[in-house]
């Protein structure tokens, strides 16, 4: 069996700095921090720093193209809701709570991209989700009464997960013309400004001076990690693999949450989460298994796949880990962008991308 690559290493990261996140937002949220105070003001510090990093690396933010800054402004859309509900289903429920539900992200990511012809997803990546999805209800049964108490944090923790899964699929296709250094920085700098808008009179209400050590510390992390170090891994996660098979990943955030919940919060742990946690691994490593199958050359003696006429314009092409997906319609994307487009510089990118941008039918 061969050792996690690169990209498995990034989701990893990705999940556990996230999973430990929602046990310092809750912990942040229950000693003093008003909600939207704290998002503002994690997410202008986050904005300040991606910014930084994205000038010292390629020199611009210039991001060009009418289908290009629609889908900028669609994102910080998603994520403007995202962060509200973040905020305040933390405030209502229970850490472990939204870390459960956040676990059907993945098979809102599915529907979405392949409702917009991201990707066409095969049986095999519905059956690993499914094994996912299994998982993520043995711990929430595991969560026994706790996960109901509070309905308004459970619909706001659905409407995080439904959000972040369209985030993901939106800046998709615009992974194919810049780097993620330069779409990160782009899209917390477009969707503060209307957050730091809204939260203005928390801001000027807050108690800064009665907080604790701690919670500055725990707000320090939450700038850092989730925000900036996080946007940056899972921004070149979704290049190389597709929405859909990174936020598979996302499937072990619940019992990871739920472990820093227990041993930092004291929130409960059942043994049915614990073999919850388990079944999510088990649907992550089924999937890798089967696509690595996929992705193996042909035994000698069988027939290679046709020829394609040399006549047929060239698909879209991507010179990473092999995508269960379908590229037409980033193809379409690349097309409307015309010459308004600007590639990041060469060895600033995680992967290099070559589109056929003269392609232009419709399906």
């Amino acid at each position: 069996m061969r050792r996690p690559g690169s990209v498995d290493l990034m989701l990893g990261a990705t999940i556990v700095i996230w999973a430990f996140n929602i046990t310092v937002t809750k912990y942040v949220l229950t000693h003093g921090f008003q909600p939207l105070a704290y998002g503002a003001i994690r997410y202008g510090a986050a904005a300040l720093l991606a910014v930084a990093a994205t000038f010292a690396l390629e020199r611009s933010l210039r991001v060009g193209g009418r289908r290009s800054l629609m889908l900028i402004a669609a994102a910080s859309i998603f994520l403007l809701v995202n962060q509200f509900s973040f905020v305040y289903a933390l405030k209502l429920g229970s850490a472990t709570t939204v870390a459960l539900i956040l676990g059907m992200t993945p098979i809102f990511a599915a529907i979405m991209a392949s409702v917009v012809g991201l990707e066409r997803l095969g049986g095999q990546f519905w059956i690993a989700t499914g094994i996912g999805c299994a998982g993520v209800a043995l711990v929430a049964l595991g969560s026994g009464g706790d996960l109901s108490s509070d309905l308004g944090g459970d619909l706001l923790a659905i409407v995080l997960a439904m959000s972040w899964a369209a985030y993901s699929v939106t800046i998709a296709p615009l992974m194919r013309h810049y780097s993620p250094y330069r779409i990160s920085a782009v899209v917390l700098l477009v969707m503060w400004i209307p957050f730091v808008a809204a939260s203005s009179p928390q801001i000027a209400s807050q108690d800064y001076a009665s907080l604790g050590w701690l919670v500055w510390v725990g707000l320090a992390f939450a700038i850092v990690g989730p925000l900036f170090l996080t946007n940056l891994l899972w921004f070149t996660a979704i290049h190389r693999v597709g929405p859909s098979r990174a936020t598979l990943f996302a499937n072990v955030q619940p019992f990871v949450a739920a472990v820093f919940a227990f041993l930092i919060l004291s929130e409960r742990l059942h043994w049915l989460q614990v073999v919850g946690g388990a079944t999510i691994l088990a649907g992550i490593v089924l999937e890798r298994r089967w696509r690595q199958a996929r992705s193996e050359p042909a035994p000698a003696g069988v027939p290679l796949p046709r020829v394609p006429d040399e006549g047929a314009k060239p698909p879209a092409l991507v010179r990473v880990e092999p995508v269960e997906g379908d590229l037409d319609q980033v193809g379409r994307v690349a097309a409307d962008d015309g010459g308004g487009r600007e590639q990041a510089p060469v060895g600033k990118r995680e992967a290099d991308v070559e589109v056929d941008v003269g392609r232009t039918d419709s399906r």
